[in-house]
């Protein structure tokens, strides 16, 4: 991929809510038990919002803390983007709460959404503006509050959401080995109706009818959307990598979206990556959809498994379906 300069993520800040829903939480819930979900999913817990508390908020939480860490302030970002499946409402944008929020009087915005790949899309959009050098600093937020849209009667899909936001700020990067590296993506359209929302949108407005039909609630094909991602996520993993000349032993961290731990699992074994750097921690944050890999990001930072000049490849496969992969080295 042909750049102007090379573009770095200079800081990270990550939020979740302080609420915790336990597998025990939902075994009194729904027809389940630990023992079921975590042989599927992973996971043991997930952190959910309070009645009230918006994407926006979790998004403004995430943001805050990137700023901080970098020692800015909010009129130093130029563009903001927020990738999201939860807006907190059809319009305005979730990023103009977002910039209202944080009072970046100067800055622009829009939400991007590629459902569990929204945060990897959003980083190559932000990553286009600062290497042209139309902007300096690009803020990517991947937030959302899947609890919103999540029918809790539904063992399927209730025991893998969480809620939870990420950001990241990119710019220039003073150091050319240092940064983004490349990216590839991709879309199928024929699986719209393995992994989606069916109301609400202009196909079906909201009625009665909707509601009461529970069409504004996720619905997934789950065997569908496995076969698919194992086989979607590692293949674009091993394109990006024969692109750029890299073996996988080469790649320090790997960082994959956290829908499901026998997902990241069975696509790390056909890389042929060690499991001591693929970053896993679904256990603790369930699927929180554009939030993943930020969280999964600050996770690896906390383990100690992320140092500057690190060769990172970040992975995800989302509703639609979506691919998406970026190879980095780590810059900070």
């Amino acid at each position: 991929m042909s750049q102007l300069s090379r573009v770095k993520i200079s800081a990270l800040g990550t939020y979740v809510p302080p609420r915790l829903l336990t597998n025990a939480d939902l075994e009194k819930m729904v027809d389940t038990n630990n023992q079921w979900i975590l042989e599927r999913t992973g996971i043991r817990e997930r952190h959910i919002v309070d009645k009230g508390v918006a994407t926006s908020d979790l998004a403004v939480e995430a943001a805050k803390k990137a700023l901080a860490q970098r020692g800015l302030v909010p009129s130093d970002i130029d563009a903001l983007i927020v990738a999201t499946v939860t807006p907190d409402m059809m319009f305005p944008c979730t990023a103009c709460l977002v910039q209202n929020k944080l009072g970046a009087s100067s800055v622009w915005g829009f939400d991007m959404n590629a459902a569990c790949s929204s945060f990897v899309y959003a980083l190559q959009v932000g990553t286009q503006f600062v290497s042209t050098g139309a902007h300096k600093k690009v803020m990517v937020v991947g937030a959302d509050v899947m609890s919103s849209i999540i029918d809790y009667t539904d063992r399927a899909t209730c025991v893998i959401f969480g809620d939870g936001a990420g950001a990241v700020v990119l710019e220039q990067s003073e150091d050319d080995s240092l940064g983004i590296i490349d990216f590839l993506h991709e879309v199928d359209g024929s699986g719209g109706t393995s992994l989606y929302m069916p109301g609400g949108g202009s196909l079906h407005p909201s009625t009665h009818e909707t509601v009461d039909k529970r069409m504004h609630y996720v619905h997934q094909d789950g065997q569908a959307v496995f076969k698919f991602a194992v086989r979607k996520m590692s293949e674009i993993c091993e394109r990006l990598l024969q692109r750029n000349g890299v073996k996988g032993s080469e790649v320090k961290v790997f960082i994959p979206h956290q829908a499901n731990k026998r997902i990241i699992t069975a696509t790390a074994e056909r890389l042929g990556f060690h499991l001591d750097g693929v970053i896993i921690n679904i256990d603790r944050f369930g699927n929180t959809t554009s939030a993943t890999i930020p969280l999964a990001m600050n996770t690896a930072r906390e383990e100690g498994k992320l140092q500057k000049g690190d060769l990172v490849l970040l992975a995800s496969v989302g509703a639609g379906f979506t691919v998406g992969a970026t190879l980095l080295r780590w810059a900070f």
